[in-house]
């Protein structure tokens, strides 16, 4: 397109589109130079928990199951070693609404806009999340939009993606579906333009803030079935949210000694933004070509300050493969009775490596599930995975299994071994893609205080990490 509408021409114009379709001016927040006032945005942009969980209600949303393992947690303890094998919940995020966490992320951004007097609402993503937004527009009465990015360039879709966009019109919403690349932004800016539409975007501080009653509930709920508040949480991360409202949820709910851990799979190495390698990953969300970018560069979203940031919150970050999670997804339907996934078993494979290793008075919760068909199921996912040229074996996943060539599926639950993704990694890949994009090697004395809130770092750990990646990039 020319003129008006060009790429150029509209992403010159993101920022005062994004303005009008959010209703938010972060410019308030920001403080100088890098530093925003975080807090400052949650708390007067977002909801508290009480309005949260009155909005929830009023759509159903929140207050699902949270479901001890128990025969899970006897293979468990079969394989751990004498004293270990924790406990495993399961938080069953399946019975909302539209079957997934993402339900109150888009609870509050959609009673935000229908409140704000916007006739509908626009969604960028390629699942969950869409059916999740579809689903409460309608209840709310709204226009519902969602932009899927959903082939690659000889016009071919995953079968997962593909039955997430069925599940967004059979809730009413008109899907745009799009091949893989820089149109996807392009489109939705173009859409929330013309239309004036609702920003229901994933990076708001009203979708973690919806986000916020998971973990709440999750501490609530552990207290009273056990006694106590979990010792780790596993959430599995893709863009941060889930992790931060999940977070933010146990810290409210005075679960301040839990642990919270990160769990994605595992595709090292295939780029998400590359037509060729698209199709060569079966996971659409919860792997490191979203958890590791968006962890060293939570600003990518589509609003100028993310209200979701992962380091913040996490206090450790693993990896598993993808024919574990499809392996443990089976472990789950045939062990509980509980077929879910394939997303939220990520996290639950993480956490059945973790168990081995933590003390058998110990509990873990894994914070979601999410509903699965036809095209999300490992049959769906694998067929596909043989068509675009991929190996499907059995073996040990740790030794055998390439992302982009093989898919391992373990022989015996004994070879689930997570991967320890370090921190610091994280940590000083966000201080070099800040660096360069900033084109600064040195921060003033506000700058370095919101970096520390930011990493969760003292200031001596913040300026040798400084030192280091500025030797680095020298080099």
């Amino acid at each position: 397109m020319e003129g008006r509408y060009s790429f150029e021409a509209v992403m010159a114009r993101r920022a005062e589109i994004m303005k009008k379709a959010v209703g938010i001016d972060y410019e308030k927040f920001i403080i100088r130079g890098i530093a925003f006032d975080y807090e400052k945005m949650m708390k007067e942009v977002g909801y508290s928990i009480e309005e949260v969980k009155r909005i929830q209600s009023e759509t159903c949303v929140g207050n699902t199951p949270l479901v001890e393992l128990k025969n899970i947690n006897r293979l468990i303890k079969k394989l751990a070693p004498k004293g270990k094998g924790a406990r495993i919940f399961l938080k069953d995020e399946a019975a909302n609404p539209s079957g997934s966490f993402k339900d109150r992320r888009a609870s509050v951004s959609i009673y935000r806009a229908a409140s704000l007097g916007y006739k509908g609402v626009i969604a960028a993503t390629s699942g969950n999340y869409g059916a999740a937004v579809a689903s409460q527009a309608a209840k709310k009465n709204l226009r519902c939009i969602i932009v899927q990015e959903c082939f690659d360039n000889d016009w071919i879709g995953q079968p997962e993606i593909l039955e997430k966009g069925r599940a967004c019109e059979a809730y009413g919403a008109e899907v745009v579906q799009l091949t893989v690349g820089p149109e996807l932004f392009y489109y939705t800016l173009v859409l929330l333009e013309e239309t004036g539409y609702f920003n229901a975007s994933l990076y708001t501080p009203y979708a973690i803030a919806g986000i916020e009653t998971l973990g709440y509930e999750i501490a609530e709920q552990t207290q009273k079935l056990t006694g106590r508040f979990p010792d780790a949480v596993v959430v599995t991360h893709a863009g941060g949210g889930l992790i931060t409202g999940t977070a933010r949820g146990l810290k409210k709910a005075g679960a301040t000694e839990t642990k919270v851990i990160g769990a994605s799979v595992d595709l090292r190495g295939l780029h998400m933004a590359s037509t060729k390698d698209f199709n060569r990953k079966y996971f659409t969300t919860g792997h490191t070509g979203f958890g590791i970018p968006f962890a060293a560069y939570p600003d990518r979203a589509d609003v100028p300050k993310n209200a979701a940031r992962p380091l913040r919150y996490m206090d450790r970050y693993v990896l598993v493969t993808q024919g574990e999670v499809f392996y443990v997804t089976e472990m789950l339907a045939h062990l509980e009775g509980l077929q879910r996934g394939p997303a939220g078993n990520t996290s639950l494979a993480a956490a059945f490596s973790l168990a081995m290793e933590m003390d058998e008075d110990q509990i873990i919760v894994v914070n979601e599930t999410e509903y699965t068909g036809a095209g999300k199921l490992p049959s769906a996912q694998l067929t596909f995975a043989k068509k675009m040229g991929m190996i499907i074996k059995r073996g040990d996943p740790l030794k055998e299994d390439k992302p982009g060539k093989v898919i391992a599926i373990p022989e015996h639950p004994s070879q689930i071994k997570h991967i320890e993704y370090p921190l610091e990694e994280l940590k000083r890949s966000y201080l070099k893609e800040l660096m360069r994009r900033e084109g600064k090697t040195s921060f003033d004395e506000t700058e370095l205080n919101f970096l520390e809130e930011d990493l969760r770092l003292s200031r001596e750990e913040v300026l040798k990490l400084i030192d280091e990646v500025k030797k680095a990039l020298q080099a």
